[in-house]
C-alpha cells in the first residue's frame, strides 16, 4: 500500500528553493505545479536522509534507488514518473547553474507511463448531464454554465475558475483563458455555452450572488462565484460536476477533465482537424492531441462491427 504521508523534512536546501523560484519566474509554472514539485522533492530528500546522503553526494545509483523505492511502495506509474521529473529537473538545474559538477540523474531512464485512452462520455450522456440541471435559481444558472463551458469550450477546470469578467466576450462569442505555463489563448464559445453564460451573467444569476462587500481582491471580477459571493474554487467546480454526475448515474466515471476529453473526442468524431483541436485545448504538443484520434478510430470500428451485416459474419 502506498504511504501517502510525506516524511517531515524541516527545510529544503537553498538549491531547491532556487529551482522552485526558477520554475515560477522563468518557466511560468502554476502555483499547483509548484506545490506538487515541493511535495515530490520532500519525498526525495526524505529518501536521501534515510540513506545518509546529502544533495551534493548523490550518485546515479542513488537516483535509481529512489525510483525503485517509489515503485516498491506502491505508487502508480504516473506518480512515479511525475516524482522522477521533479528530481531530474532539480539536478539538471543544479548543473546549469554551477551548483554541481555533474548531473546524476541524466542517464537514469525515465519511468514509462502506459498511455491510457481518455474516458469520453457519449453525446447522449452529455445531454443527460446538462439536462439534469433543473430550475432557474442563481446556483442552477451557474451550474448549467459551468457544465456547458467545460464541455463546449474544452477548458481545464483551473482555466474555468480563473476566468474574469473581462475575459468573456459574448458579442464575439470568444473567451480568453490562461492555460499551463501562463500561456494565453482565445477559445470560441458555442451557442449553448453562450446562452448559459448570458443567463448566468445577469442580475437574476451572478448578480444575485454578489455580496454587499467583496471579501477578497479579484472576487469582484470572477466569472463564477460560490454561494457566499467569492470566486469559485477548483474544488467547488469539481463538486458541481460530481453532483450532476451522480444525478444521472455517472458517479466516479465523471470528472471535469472527462468533459474536456469528451469535447475533443466529439469534435474529431464530427470531422474537426486535429490541429484545430490542439489549438482549442491549448496542447503544447500535437502528440498529446493525437491520442484522441485513436479514441475516435476505435469508436468508428466499434460502430462498424455492431452495425454492418458482414462485419461479424451475421449475413445469411
Amino acid at each position: 500500500m502506498v504511504d501517502h504521508i510525506v516524511e517531515d523534512v524541516d527545510a529544503l536546501p537553498l538549491e531547491v528553493e532556487d529551482f522552485l523560484t526558477h520554475l515560477a519566474v522563468e518557466k511560468g509554472r502554476s502555483t499547483n505545479t509548484l506545490v506538487s514539485y515541493r511535495r515530490d522533492l520532500r519525498h526525495y530528500f526524505a529518501h536521501l536522509a534515510r540513506q545518509g546522503r546529502t544533495l551534493h553526494e548523490v550518485t546515479q545509483d542513488d537516483v535509481t534507488s529512489y525510483v525503485h523505492s517509489l515503485r516498491a511502495r506502491g505508487f502508480a506509474p504516473a506518480s512515479v514518473a511525475r516524482m522522477s521529473v521533479a528530481v531530474r529537473g532539480l539536478h539538471r538545474f543544479m548543473l546549469a547553474e554551477d551548483h554541481a559538477d555533474d548531473d546524476p540523474a541524466a542517464d537514469v531512464e525515465a519511468p514509462g507511463v502506459p498511455r491510457g485512452l481518455p474516458k469520453a462520455l457519449t453525446e447522449d450522456e452529455v445531454t443527460r448531464l446538462i439536462d439534469a440541471v433543473i430550475g432557474d435559481t442563481p446556483p442552477a444558472r451557474r451550474d448549467r454554465a459551468i457544465l456547458e463551458v467545460l464541455y463546449g469550450c474544452g477548458v481545464r477546470i483551473s482555466e474555468l475558475c480563473g476566468l474574469s469578467l473581462g475575459d468573456v466576450d459574448l458579442d464575439s462569442s470568444t473567451m480568453r483563458v490562461l492555460g499551463k505555463g501562463s500561456k494565453e489563448r482565445v477559445v470560441p464559445i458555442g451557442r449553448f455555452a453562450a446562452r448559459a453564460l448570458d443567463q448566468w451573467l445577469c442580475a437574476p444569476g451572478r448578480g444575485a450572488l454578489e455580496p454587499d462587500r467583496w471579501r477578497r481582491r479579484g472576487d469582484a471580477e470572477a466569472v463564477f462565484l460560490n454561494v457566499r459571493g467569492g470566486r469559485l474554487t477548483r474544488q467547488g467546480a469539481w463538486g458541481v460536476v460530481h453532483k450532476y454526475g451522480d444525478r444521472v448515474g455517472l458517479g466516479d466515471a465523471l470528472t471535469p477533465h472527462v468533459l474536456r476529453h469528451s469535447c475533443a473526442t466529439h469534435m474529431l468524431d464530427h470531422g474537426a482537424d486535429i490541429r484545430t483541436v490542439q489549438e482549442l485545448l491549448g496542447h503544447a504538443s500535437i502528440t498529446t492531441t493525437q491520442i484522441y484520434t485513436k479514441v475516435s478510430t476505435e469508436r468508428l470500428v466499434q460502430v462498424y462491427l455492431d452495425a454492418h451485416p458482414r462485419a461479424r459474419g451475421r449475413a445469411a
